[in-house]
């Protein structure tokens, strides 16, 4: 199993945390991921990460397919891949409707099928083989709709691209699971409890099954984020993340399409998720992460002293020696954290 660390998207103000990214380069880890949302973008912390290392590879989670063409986002992963010398890992995903409409302006549509041609546009501009055409249900290329000017022309890119370049997406549900496992190298999972992979295998193993070369876990990468406080008070750890799973189950989505809150009913917590929601869409947001269960950190995160990190980690390496899961991507702040996590799993 491999390590990655994933510092998501900033507040205010752009911060990198330069030194811990140098410290889980120094000490083994295979990546790290930048993250976006509707502030700082996901892409510029990225070409600023791979200027500063020169092995660990970098990588976005995700960039949201709304905001950029499948063409620009095929260009700019082909720059960052060569100007990196090949350590540059493309994360996509479709985020959700009010993110989609409400802040880039754009049709949410149909995710799944928009990811399906997304992931194709840029496999084809990857490969080089022919001159980009598309004819699909979102894109159209050349275009010749409304406002065109009929005098758009296939063309191939300039700059040859590694057909390759590792493609992951962004999981919640288990039709997004399928189509990962269907078009894309990998898929990330907001979070997880590794000993509940039956979630989604039944709906990876479908993916696998209509892909168009021969494919299983062995060719997949299933990366979960693994949230990560440690101290000596374990309480206070997990108050910690309980904000961030607050957010997402309570707020990140409407009350009818939210694909965390159903996510966190799946891993068996629906009264909480329903609870969670209805505090958190009602205003009451201290009281939304005092309602996520204390269980619910414990079998998705590593918190908590030392020794106990050390017994919850057993659960992770068992599932990685398994074959469920291809990379643990941690979410921490202190290099003691990432060291601690490479001594046990390296």
């Amino acid at each position: 199993m491999k390590l990655g660390l994933v510092f998501g998207y900033s507040g205010a103000k752009v911060q990198i945390p330069m030194d811990l990214i140098l410290e889980a380069e120094k000490i083994g880890y295979e990546s790290v991921w930048s993250a976006e949302a509707w502030g700082s973008d996901a892409v510029t912390p990225i070409a600023w990460i791979l200027a500063q290392t020169s092995r660990i590879k970098a990588g976005t989670a995700i960039m949201q397919m709304a905001a950029r063409t499948p063409s620009m986002t095929a260009m700019t992963a082909m720059t960052l891949d060569q100007l990196s010398g090949g350590r540059f890992l493309l994360g996509i995903g479709p985020s959700g409707p009010q993110v989609a409409e409400g802040w880039y302006g754009q049709a949410y549509g149909k995710p799944l099928t928009r990811t399906k041609e997304y992931i194709s546009i840029i496999r084809k501009i990857l490969a080089r083989e022919n001159s980009l055409t598309h004819e699909g249900e979102h894109y159209q290329i050349p275009f010749v709709g409304e406002g065109s000017t009929g005098l758009g022309k296939p063309l191939k890119s300039i700059l040859h691209g590694n057909p390759k370049l590792p493609i992951y997406t962004g999981v919640v549900t288990e039709k997004g699971a399928q189509t990962a496992a269907e078009v894309a190298d990998g898929a990330f999972l907001v979070w997880a409890n590794p000993d509940k992979f039956d979630l989604f295998q039944p709906a990876l193993e479908r993916g696998f099954s209509k892909s168009s070369d021969e494919r299983s876990m062995e060719d997949f990468d299933f990366a979960p984020f693994v949230r990560m406080v440690m101290g000596d008070d374990l309480d206070a750890c997990r108050r910690e993340v309980k904000s961030q799973f607050a957010l997402y189950v309570g707020g990140m989505g409407a009350r009818e399409k939210n694909f965390y809150n159903d996510y966190a009913k799946r891993l068996g917590y629906v009264d909480a998720a329903e609870e969670i929601q209805d505090l958190f869409l009602t205003g009451q947001k201290q009281q939304a992460c005092d309602a996520v269960p204390d269980q619910l950190i414990d079998d998705c995160c590593l918190v908590g002293p030392a020794e106990h990190i050390k017994e919850q980690l057993t659960r992770w390496k068992s599932a990685g020696s398994r074959g469920e899961i291809g990379t643990m991507v941690i979410s921490a702040t202190k290099p003691e954290e990432l060291r601690l996590v490479a001594e046990e799993l390296l």
